[in-house]
């Protein structure tokens, strides 16, 4: 069978960090035949691992390129690759994400506020009030 999980779900299937529910959450992960994981469902992912876990860019985006390599497992690979490109370069998973939503529509530019965001990406983000 074909499952989808929720953010809450994959957490305590990577975090391990209460039993009972990791323990559920493992074995419905571990039965199906393919796990589908959004995009958003990654972005909050990486969003819960940083803020309430700790951990690294480094280690989120090692956590998170297992998960997406796994034969079982469905992203949109492109969007997952876009967003772990940035945070392995200490940026914004979910930053990633938009930047690679903004080229899917053929944007010119992504405009933003965010000067972190737009030293990272390069010219093909403009930062609003830089200057």
């Amino acid at each position: 069978m074909r499952i989808a999980v929720d953010t809450n779900v994959l957490v305590r299937f990577l975090a391990w960090d209460e039993a009972e529910q990791s323990a559920l959450a493992a074995q419905a992960i571990e039965a199906a035949e393919s796990v589908a994981i959004s995009t958003l469902v990654l972005c909050e992912t990486v969003r819960v691992l940083r803020r309430a876990y700790k951990l690294g860019h480094q280690e989120i985006a090692a956590i998170l390129r297992a998960l997406i390599d796994s034969a079982s497992v469905d992203v949109d690979r492109l969007a997952a690759e876009a967003g772990l490109s940035l945070l392995e370069r200490g940026g914004d998973f979910a930053d990633g994400v938009i930047l690679d939503d903004a080229a899917r529509t053929k944007a010119a530019q992504l405009v933003t506020f965010d000067r972190g965001f737009g030293a990272l990406a390069g010219e093909r983000v403009r930062v609003l009030g830089a200057g």
